[in-house]
């Protein structure tokens, strides 16, 4: 079970593919863990080496103490990278995922080849949202945030036909440690990038859910028209559509990696 230290944390990670591929990192969204990128490996890896890690606070990797930020989860990617000598990389990052390929593409450009944001927003909802969400989930713990969340990241057709799958997600989630969640949801709740899109220079693809309830398509164009040159493409499903359109979302990122 690989690890690397970053700074005051442990992070673990998944490494597959052919040596000499270029690199395509995965970031997983607030409270899941690398597994949530099952579906696309099979297609990912026959183009790419996949560097895969669960985010401090999430699956095997550390939970530190206090509010997590944008900078420090950017870092735990770059000290991986240095880690692993991997100079340059594409990255691919899923809701609080595409928040930390955000902040890598603004402050470290020299790595990034090309980026893809997925299920995203510039700003994630207010400050009222993330408070009450944070004192409900200390409150009550992760069981009850876990199952009004679930409703959210799956539409109500996918529920019913793929329980499985959705129970495997539901399961993560809810056995995701409260104190590292709450850290992480400290960093989406303080990130505001809209400032700062413009500054983005990778090539860069959004994508968003036609149903996504919780970063709306709304929020993914615009992404896509302050970033330059930014693509942007809706796909079926809600805010994992990675999960819910695999096969669309795979084909989508592996055309724009190797157009």
């Amino acid at each position: 079970m690989p690890f690397i230290d970053s700074s005051d944390a442990k992070i673990h990670y998944a490494l597959e593919g052919a040596p000499g591929k270029p690199v395509l990192v995965l970031s997983n969204s607030l409270g899941t863990d690398l597994s949530m990128w099952d579906s696309q490996i099979p297609e990912f890896t026959k183009s790419f080496r996949l560097l895969r890690y669960d985010t401090r606070g999430h699956g095997k990797s550390s939970v530190t103490p206090g509010d997590y930020s944008a900078e420090q989860l950017a870092n735990d990617v770059r000290a991986l990278a240095d880690a692993l000598k991997l100079d340059r990389f594409h990255f691919c990052g899923l809701s609080m995922g595409g928040m930390t390929g955000m902040w890598l593409a603004t402050n470290t450009p020299e790595r990034l080849s090309k980026l893809i944001i997925s299920s995203a927003a510039a700003k994630f909802g207010t400050l009222e949202m993330w408070t009450k969400r944070i004192d409900a989930i200390r409150r009550r713990g992760m069981k009850p945030a876990a199952a009004a969340t679930i409703e959210r990241w799956f539409t109500p057709a996918f529920r019913g036909q793929n329980p499985s799958t959705v129970a495997n997600i539901h399961g993560i989630l809810e056995s995701t440690n409260l104190e590292g969640y709450i850290s992480n949801c400290a960093a989406v709740r303080d990130f505001d990038f809209r400032d700062q899109l413009g500054k983005i220079t990778a090539p860069t693809l959004v994508i968003s859910g036609a149903h996504d309830p919780s970063t709306t398509p709304a929020d993914g164009r615009f992404l896509a028209d302050r970033i330059p040159g930014a693509r942007y493409i809706e796909l079926k499903g809600a805010h994992l559509c990675n999960i819910e359109d695999a096969g669309a979302f795979s084909n989508a990122v592996v055309d724009f990696l190797n157009s």
